[in-house]
């Protein structure tokens, strides 16, 4: 019986040591903003692309078209500041500092919609459309995919919310995966925004 038991042991691998495990959820998060990168990676080569050979040299953006940079810088600082507040929030459950972590994912949830409130005002004003030129279509293909992802990001940060309000959370690394999970996604839209910014508005 022993033998039998044995061997059926054998069918299996051995459990992997503590120190060698990462958590199936932060792999996950990990592997998905991979292929997030690799999505706007596309975005970026077809931005590239028509910006240099569909464009033959003339002015990029063309004559006539003028990009709200200020105004852009100023989204920029706020989302930058979220990544901020968002740390602050994460560093406060860790404390077990559960006022920290609401006042935290508040402030960040406040600085997303602002800057997608600021966005979506800054697409009424441009006097261009999608479908108008190339330089139209990657240009609101571009922000308008990164417009998406803080959707999202704010969707993850306000169920993260709730959940602390209830007490959800705690000081364990197993009870703050519910607030780490969104803030790796929502520091990813943030460093993928300063990319954005550079690109479109600056270079």
């Amino acid at each position: 019986m022993a033998s039998v038991a044995h061997a059926h042991d054998q069918d299996h691998p051995p459990a992997a040591h503590q120190s060698s495990r990462v958590d199936a959820r932060l792999l996950g998060i990990y592997i998905f903003i991979g292929s997030e990168v690799m999505l706007f990676g596309s975005f970026f080569s077809i931005y590239f692309f028509d910006r240099v050979v569909v464009s033959g040299g003339e002015p990029w953006p063309p004559d006539g078209y003028e990009l709200p940079i200020y105004l852009a810088l100023l989204n920029t600082i706020i989302l930058v500041t979220s990544s901020f507040s968002m740390h602050w929030a994460l560093q406060s459950i860790k404390r077990n500092n559960r006022s920290g972590l609401v006042a935290g994912l508040t402030l960040t949830f406040l600085l997303g919609l602002t800057f997608l409130l600021i966005q979506a005002r800054e697409y009424t004003r441009l006097g261009f459309a999608p479908y108008d030129n190339a330089f139209g279509s990657t240009f609101y293909g571009l922000t308008g995919l990164h417009g998406l992802h803080v959707f999202v990001g704010l969707n993850l940060l306000l169920y993260a919310l709730i959940r602390s309000l209830r007490g959800h959370y705690g000081p364990e690394p197993e009870r703050h995966l519910g607030v780490e999970v969104p803030g790796i996604y929502w520091h990813f839209v943030d460093v993928m925004w300063i990319v954005v910014y550079t690109t479109v508005y600056v270079i």
